[in-house]
């Protein structure tokens, strides 16, 4: 039964008001209103909004800091979501109709432009692979059916990064200890993946070059949902010669490609 005991006991029941509420309604009801904002928020608002208690607000953050399914920005005074979150969306993702209907359309990009395309979720700092469509007599890519590589790397990923608030990227990237690396090229500290995400946003796609594997480039656009949050990417991956940087008209056409196959899995999944 439970004991009615207050924000001091992290397993009973807390008060809101009236009736009292289990502690684990209250700690949903949080997580759920930090998914549906733009960027990190203030306590403050977080119980004016749920009529919580701010005491409560506060206590049920810091056990959500510790697992890590929310971040601090001591220096904003406001909450966001952390990467326990994100994991949690992308399992959803995997689990949900998102492959089944994008399978088609990364087939079918990869028809058209004759090269390998792929379907990616975020989670937390990597991305994972939900869908890859292999083109005819092209070479083996590491980007299988489940295959994590860090998200900062990867055109995908960048595509995703960019369309976040800058205060949740900040958040999952606080430092250059986040940053891991794979050929030794790509940003390393958190100001080099700010002009890379800024270079993403006024293209409108992102792109990657032999920073997930020497030889390779890709292009990335996000797939958004109805309020406008990237709950995928799709990419497209072709061999290139670093000497020889890739033409303008083929950039082009890879974007307009990729974004066309984005664009009608937005519209599916709305």
């Amino acid at each position: 039964m439970p004991d009615g005991s207050t924000s001091g006991s992290g397993t009973g029941w807390l008060e809101s008001g009236s009736p009292q509420v289990p502690a684990a309604d209250q700690t949903l009801r949080i997580l759920a209103f930090l998914a549906r904002q733009r960027g990190p928020v203030a306590a403050r608002t977080v119980s004016e909004s749920l009529g919580i208690p701010r005491s409560t607000v506060y206590h049920l953050l810091a056990a959500m800091a510790q697992h890590g399914f929310v971040v601090h920005l001591p220096g904003e005074r406001r909450w966001g979501l952390g990467t326990a979150a994100f994991e949690l969306a992308g399992g959803y993702a995997r689990q949900q109709p998102l492959a089944r209907l994008g399978r088609p359309l990364v087939a079918a990009l990869a028809d058209r432009v004759g090269e390998s395309a792929h379907l990616a979720v975020l989670t937390g700092r990597d991305v994972v692979y939900i869908v890859e469509e292999r083109a005819p007599r092209r070479p083996a890519l590491v980007t299988d059916v489940g295959v994590r590589l860090p998200a900062h790397l990867t055109a995908s990923g960048r595509a995703m990064l960019a369309a976040l608030p800058r205060e949740q990227v900040r958040a999952l990237y606080p430092d250059a200890a986040a940053f891991a690396d794979r050929t030794g090229r790509g940003p390393r500290r958190p100001s080099e993946l700010r002009d890379v995400l800024r270079a993403a946003r006024a293209a409108g796609f992102a792109t990657e070059d032999g920073e997930v594997t020497l030889g390779f480039r890709s292009i990335g656009i996000a797939v958004r949902d109805h309020a406008g949050w990237p709950v995928a990417a799709i990419a497209v991956t072709w061999e290139g010669d670093r000497s020889q940087p890739t033409s303008t008209a083929e950039t082009a056409a890879m974007a307009d490609a990729t974004s066309a196959a984005a664009a009608e899995l937005e519209r599916r999944i709305r």
